[in-house]
């Protein structure tokens, strides 16, 4: 058809495509405000938090905004060196290194030592130590890191020995350490000190004694180990060195494809309350490493620091039975 007089077709600009000559599709219109309000709970616009650079995004080495717990990666001043999960040397989330979810902070309780109040709403602590690469490659030990998680997986605390080079490959797993335990918030919970002693039991006079403190020292309970010509036992006392429970283990304390279990009893030992228990992780893990896993189980309204004293007999358990290493 022919159209004259200047009558052609003209295109349609659109609403939404404005600036944009030549463009021969409808548009939408932009977005209009003509009585100038701002809604409700949402910022002018070029809000900019302050601290905060264009963009929005956290300077480097910012901290957490409050509100926010910390992150694994925030220690404080004077912590032993917890690597990726705290301490002063510690480094930021890489990418591709996979994330463990921390367990949410209670609120603080009464009388409780701050940090433990985790332990008031579980009955059960996994314990995983870590494969260490290099000990694995060379043979020489180095200090042991452990993984501290509740029942689902969240991570409650994190554990690493204190050691020298020395002490580690000369005394093998008989040697005395500080145990430092940490918790979500970087912070140091508790202290474990064993001290050097002797674990045989043609020496009753020498055996073995862990101490725990909650919060650094402040000590709140014991775990000391009774003389017996076969079976390995403890006691566990509170900070004034009264008996509270015990801790009765089996003959030959062997994880050949099997879980070995610590039973947990009674002062008297006529009930078993919980158990320590040595989880088997396969032929590979355990004819290459000496990394274990336990279990401990225990009632749920247990006092708290009788619970952080069990975790304490968990780690000298370890040593005790589990740590191969240089165990010659």
């Amino acid at each position: 058809m022919e159209m004259k007089n200047g009558n052609e077709p003209k295109p349609n600009p659109g609403h939404g495509n404005q600036g944009y000559p030549g463009t021969d599709y409808p548009g939408y219109p932009p977005p209009q405000n003509p009585h100038g309000y701002q809604p409700a709970g949402y910022p002018p616009a070029g809000y900019q938090p302050a601290g905060y650079p264009p963009g929005g995004y956290p300077p480097p080495g910012a901290q957490v905004p409050p509100g926010y717990p910390p992150g694994p990666y925030q220690g404080h001043p004077g912590q032993a060196n917890f690597g990726a999960y705290g301490g002063p040397n510690a480094m930021p989330n890489q990418p591709g290194v996979p994330v463990a979810a921390w367990m949410p902070a209670p609120a603080p309780i009464p009388n409780c030592p701050p940090g433990l109040e985790y332990l008031s709403q579980i009955d059960q602590i996994l314990v995983h130590q870590q494969v260490e690469l290099l000990e694995v490659l060379t043979g020489f030990e180095s200090n042991n890191k452990y993984e501290i998680k509740n029942s689902l997986g969240q991570r409650v605390y994190f554990a690493a020995e204190e050691n020298d080079c020395c002490t580690r490959n000369c005394c093998g797993p008989g040697r005395p350490f500080i145990m430092t335990i940490i918790d979500n918030a970087g912070r140091e919970v508790m202290r474990l000190d064993r001290p050097c002693r002797c674990s045989a039991c043609c020496c009753p006079c020498c055996l073995q004694k862990l101490e725990v403190q909650a919060p650094p020292g402040t000590v709140i309970g014991y775990v000391k180990q009774n003389w017996h010509p076969c079976l390995p036992k403890f006691t566990i006392q509170d900070e004034h060195e009264h008996d509270v429970l015990k801790i009765k283990g089996p003959c030959v304390a062997c994880s050949c494809c099997a879980d070995v279990k610590f039973e947990v009893m009674s002062k008297d030992e006529s009930s078993v309350v919980g158990r320590i228990t040595k989880q088997w992780t396969g032929f590979v893990r355990e004819a290459f490493t000496d990394a274990d896993n336990f279990g401990i189980q225990f009632p749920m309204d247990l006092d708290v620091r009788v619970k952080a004293v069990l975790l304490g007999a968990c780690f000298l358990v370890d040593f005790m039975f589990f740590e191969h290493s240089n165990n010659n």
